[in-house]
């Protein structure tokens, strides 16, 4: 069973800082850690499988590995529906480059992440990309003071997709920005047919790998 995406929205959704969660569709778990790894900006990494693990558990395994978990990189993997996820614990803000590179080999990537505790404040970010190059991305406050001027990336996917958000009445500078981003989650959902199970990340246990340096 899924929830789809927009419980992502709440408070600390799934860890306090945030969240970074990567779907594909045409890869396998493993593959998806594997790409991952390779993602990591200024450092080979390797995905080195860790067991199932919960959130906190596995918050608790980079705490004794690295002595703070903010010094490491850990994924949890599971599947929902024809879509793979990874979702990122640990020191992962700023860490990764674009989903570009994860979506080659005709491979579907999507991005979804928020630094919820960045102090700047960073907005939450979405990127879709397939096959090597990126369809469409914008930050998901549609907020022009962090550069939105509509969604970037192919014109015809990037249309369709603006096109869903202005019939979603978005942009709209009188919504709150929690209610903005839940409701784009929605229409970036509709539009991917993506879904996450939520109980399952929140609360339930999960393969997990650490992002070991090669």
């Amino acid at each position: 069973m899924t929830d789809g995406t927009t419980w992502l929205a709440a408070p600390q959704s799934i860890a306090f800082g945030g969240y970074h969660v990567v779907l594909a569709r045409g890869l396998t778990p493993s593959e998806l850690a594997d790409r991952l790894a390779e993602n990591v900006d200024d450092m080979r990494c390797i995905a080195v499988a860790v067991g199932e693990h919960t959130g906190e558990s596995l918050e608790e395994l980079l705490d004794d590995t690295f002595g703070d978990p903010s010094d490491g990189i850990a994924l949890r993997l599971g599947r929902a529906g024809d879509w793979v996820f990874a979702v990122a614990y640990g020191g992962w803000p700023g860490e990764f480059g674009s989903v570009e590179p994860v979506s080659r080999g005709g491979v579907h990537a999507c991005l979804l992440e928020y630094e919820e505790e960045n102090g700047k404040p960073v907005p939450p970010m979405f990127e879709y990309a397939h096959d090597g190059r990126l369809l469409s991305a914008c930050n998901l406050h549609l907020d022009a003071s962090w550069g939105y001027q509509g969604v970037a990336g192919d014109p015809e996917t990037a249309a369709r997709l603006q096109n869903l958000l202005t019939n979603a009445g978005l942009p709209n500078p009188d919504l709150e920005r929690r209610d903005v981003h839940r409701t784009a989650l929605g229409v970036i959902e509709r539009f991917l047919g993506i879904s996450l199970p939520k109980a399952l990340i929140v609360e339930g246990t999960l393969p997990a790998v650490l992002l070991e340096p090669a």
